[in-house]
C-alpha cells in the first residue's frame, strides 16, 4: 500500500478562483510572489516562483464541522492546472521537517499519531499511518505554522 498525495480539490480550487468566499467569508486576496524560494501551491504541489500570481485563503480541508475540523491560510496559483494524485512526495515539501497527522473517518485527529517527520521520512511515516484501519487519511502540515499542505489517502 503507498500513501497517495494529492492536490486540492478542483471543485475548491474554481470556487476561490472565481472570487467566491474562503472559509471565513472573505474574498481571496490576490498577491504576486516575491523573491525568495517561491510559494507552496496546494492544487500544482510545486512552488511557485518569483512574479507568479497566487490567491490566499482561509480553508477548511475537510467535510464536515467538527472541533477538529481546522482552518487556516493556504496559497494557490491564480492559474493553472492541478497535480495528479502521485505516490511520490509533492516537490513543494521543501522544509526539512512537517507535521504529519492522521485523522479517522469522523474527520478527528487520532491522538498519538501526530509527529514532526523529517521530510525524507514523510513517505515511510504516511504508510505506518495508513496501514492502520482506523486511520482515514493524513494530513501533512507546516511544522513551524500548523498550515495545511496537503491529504494523504491509501493508494
Amino acid at each position: 500500500m503507498q500513501p497517495v498525495f494529492l492536490p486540492l480539490p478542483e471543485a475548491a480550487t474554481a470556487r476561490y478562483r472565481a472570487g467566491l468566499p474562503d472559509a471565513y467569508g472573505l474574498t481571496p486576496e490576490r498577491r504576486v510572489v516575491g523573491p525568495g524560494d517561491g510559494v507552496p501551491c496546494r492544487n500544482s504541489l510545486q512552488r511557485l516562483p518569483e512574479g507568479a500570481e497566487y490567491l490566499i485563503v482561509a480553508h477548511r480541508p475537510f467535510d464536515g464541522l467538527n472541533p477538529y475540523t481546522e482552518t487556516g491560510p493556504i496559497f494557490l496559483a491564480a492559474e493553472g492546472a492541478a497535480a495528479a494524485p502521485s505516490s511520490d512526495l509533492p516537490p513543494f515539501l521543501t522544509a526539512p521537517s512537517y507535521i504529519t497527522r492522521a485523522y479517522g473517518r469522523d474527520e478527528r485527529i487520532l491522538y498519538g499519531t501526530g509527529s514532526v517527520t523529517r521530510t525524507e521520512d514523510i513517505i515511510a511515516r504516511c504508510t505506518e499511518l495508513l496501514s492502520d484501519p482506523q486511520v482515514a487519511f493524513v494530513h501533512i502540515r507546516s511544522a513551524s505554522n500548523n498550515c495545511f499542505h496537503c491529504r494523504v489517502e491509501r493508494g
